[in-house]
């Protein structure tokens, strides 16, 4: 069940509370000889996903119509068709538009049922990816709207996209995300809602599909992991738009990444290879090489050590041939490093702790920006843990604690809390001490 961001949007316009519209619903009822004793906890759930009974939706489209002065379908409200998903891709792309901005408007509200929402698995996980492989393709994404976009405005979706990353590497996915949610209600959904030519709509859907990427990923890093799934189709959806098919095999590299972490571990295969297939000759080295390193570590995961081992060569002979003036934008964070240590966490899952080492050692040995060097620094200490070297392990723990200070990340809190329990198992006092300075950092509130 997902959250209907299209009625919580109408009401944001309208004005009107959960209270206010069950009375209101109530009212229009007894116009029509229904008795009905609607709540504000009944709107509470209707929110959350849940279907309204009998002409209760028709009701809720009277009264929000009457406040905002104009016609409310119940397409318009999120309640069209029983069971389809509010996302799909099979709807018109004006639709989707809607439905995106009136999730980017719930997030920039704070809706806990938006922040609150679980991730998806099974089919309707599925069903994004598989629509994005598969026809029909977009013929004509031109439009006609109050606001004629340009080039300009484009270049400063690209710039923004750029800005945000950076901060998220700097600060974390928490401090950044406000920032990037409200970028998107201000400039981002004016310039959908406007008019294009078919060729500068592509050009606009892929700039934005790179940025509602980037605001997935400080949902993810904010621990919102439904939210973060649900930005991560909406820019799948924008990349399919755009006829960008590497666009979109970075989105489902994001998306390999949340499911390896979700445990679902044959889904991230699933769908490492169909970004790999779909993308065919458009796929970047490095996009390829960071494909490969994560089906190595779900295959680790899943017991399979041959299958593992063979996508760590892959991901080894695509890291090789890596040119950075060739990568589009969104592939930067491939640094050189990023598949040693990925490969270093398949290689320690499948119990070879030296080979492991030796990749996390090279990862380290490496230039990466603030946050990689913190994941990096983390699997060189757990390795070395691993292998009974505590006084090294809590030089490198010192080394990362302080790399990750003024960075706000529940994942890199996740993987501080792990360093500090493993640290805490040893008789080192040096270790000790470590785990310490880890405990300082982690009372600091996010």
């Amino acid at each position: 069940m997902q959250p209907n961001t299209l009625l919580d949007a109408l009401l944001g316009e309208a004005g009107v509370s959960n209270a206010g519209l069950a009375a209101h619903v109530n009212q229009a009822g007894r116009s029509r000889g229904l008795a009905l004793r609607y709540e504000h906890t009944a709107v509470a759930r209707w929110l959350k996903g849940q279907r309204p009974r009998g002409q209760v939706p028709d009701l809720i489209c009277e009264v929000l119509a009457g406040r905002l002065h104009r016609a409310v379908t119940l397409d318009d409200i999120g309640l069209g068709v029983p069971g389809e998903p509010a996302g799909s891709q099979t709807s018109s792309l004006s639709g989707f538009v809607e439905r995106a901005a009136a999730l980017w408007r719930s997030d920039e509200q704070q809706r806990p049922h938006i922040l609150g929402a679980q991730a998806v698995t099974g089919t309707p996980a599925v069903m994004p990816v598989w629509e994005w492989e598969n026809p029909p393709e977009d013929s004509d994404v031109s439009r006609d709207g109050i606001t004629r976009v340009s080039m300009a405005d484009i270049t400063m979706l690209r710039a923004a996209r750029a800005h945000y990353e950076q901060m998220y590497r700097k600060a974390g996915g928490i401090a950044t995300r406000s920032r990037i949610v409200g970028f998107l209600n201000a400039e981002t959904a004016p310039l959908l809602r406007g008019a294009y030519s078919d060729s500068l709509g592509r050009q606009l859907h892929r700039a934005t599909g790179g940025l509602v990427a980037v605001a997935g990923i400080c949902a993810y890093d904010s621990d919102a992991l439904g939210l973060a799934q649900r930005y991560f189709h909406q820019a799948l959806r924008l990349a399919k738009a755009s006829g960008d098919r590497g666009l979109g095999a970075y989105v489902v590299a994001l998306l390999v990444n949340q499911s390896l972490f979700m445990g679902e571990y044959r889904q991230a295969v699933a769908f490492a290879e169909s970004a790999l297939r779909s993308a065919g000759s458009e796929i970047t080295p490095a996009l390829a090489a960071d494909l490969s390193a994560m089906q190595a570590k779900a295959y680790a995961h899943l017991g399979d050590g041959t299958a593992a081992l063979s996508c760590i060569r892959r991901a080894e002979s695509e890291a090789v041939r890596i040119s950075p003036v060739h990568e589009p934008a969104e592939t930067g964070y491939v640094q050189p490093g990023l598949v040693n240590v990925q490969v270093a966490e398949a290689l320690l899952s499948l119990g070879d702790v030296p080979a492991a080492r030796e990749h996390a050692l090279a990862a380290v040995g490496t230039p990466a920006h603030d946050r990689g060097r913190v994941h990096r620094l983390a699997m060189l200490c757990q390795i070395e843990l691993r292998q009974g070297d505590a006084d090294e392990a809590a030089r490198t723990a010192v080394e990362m604690t302080e790399q990750a200070r003024g960075m706000e990340s529940r994942r890199l809190r996740d993987r501080l809390r792990l360093v500090r329990e493993h640290l805490l198992a040893t008789d080192c006092a040096d270790a000790r001490e470590a785990a310490e300075l880890i405990d300082g950092a982690l009372r600091v509130p996010l």
